[in-house]
């Protein structure tokens, strides 16, 4: 595994004393990105801070809210958005490309339903979001990490699955979703060991058929041709 100068390894965090499950790279801001971020930025963009966040205000009206952890290049998000103007949406995104791709869809299809934090989601959760104010949580294709050494830094694990669950509010929901099998299995197996959590489907391998909320993207698309399974994952949080 690739080390740093001190040696530690690259997803150490020595400030929090944990394992991050992400690497934080620059990567290649087109100039339309750019512009996204400099232009709509200050009206779409929060910033991060250890307080609890006023959703209402920063949304300017009340409205349940859905939080995204990982949106990528905000595609998926985007569309999810626009179908749901009733429904307020926080998406939570390390990477500078993806913020500007999303903040760029923002601008074209004059979404006013999204707000972005580009910010660790774990931090983002403990800090600014409050306990119960969530009516779901989305985590569509987190990172694999599919050699067995690197499992340990997947996302869906227990303490992250806690930390969400006391996020929703009674009633509200967490979806995952992921094309890998093996992390399909590990995501049932953790989220059915949330006690605050109950499995949404009846299906007895435990998987939901995929919420019409959630739209196919193209590389999803071009999997399932070529026989690749996708596994949707939905529980309920419970008074």
């Amino acid at each position: 595994m690739s080390e740093n100068k001190s040696g530690k390894p690259l997803f150490y965090d020595p400030t929090e004393h944990r394992i991050r499950s992400f690497v934080t790279r620059a990567g290649r801001l087109s100039g339309a990105q750019a512009r996204a971020i400099e232009e709509l930025g200050p009206q779409f963009l929060l910033p991060y801070a250890k307080e609890t966040l006023d959703i209402d205000a920063a949304f300017g009206r009340s409205a349940p809210t859905v939080f995204e952890i990982g949106f990528g290049m905000g595609d998926t998000s985007a569309k999810i958005a626009a179908d749901m103007p009733e429904k307020n949406f926080i998406g939570v995104e390390v990477h500078t490309p993806g913020v500007g791709s999303l903040l760029k869809q923002i601008g074209e299809q004059s979404l006013t339903n999204m707000r972005l934090i580009q910010h660790d989601a774990v931090e983002v959760l403990t800090n600014m979001i409050a306990p119960g104010s969530l009516a779901g949580a989305h985590v569509f294709f987190p990172d694999p990490w599919h050699k067995a050494r690197h499992n340990k830094r997947r996302l869906i694990q227990g303490p992250l699955v806690s930390l969400l669950a006391s996020r929703i509010a009674p009633g509200g929901y967490l979806h995952c979703a992921t094309d890998w099998e093996e992390y399909a299995i590990q995501m049932l197996e953790v989220l059915g060991a949330e006690p605050t959590l109950k499995n949404n489907t009846d299906a007895a391998e435990g998987y939901a058929p995929r919420p019409d909320y959630r739209p196919v993207t193209k590389f999803e698309n071009r999997g399932l041709r070529l026989g690749h399974g996708v596994w949707d994952l939905v529980f309920i949080k419970q008074p």
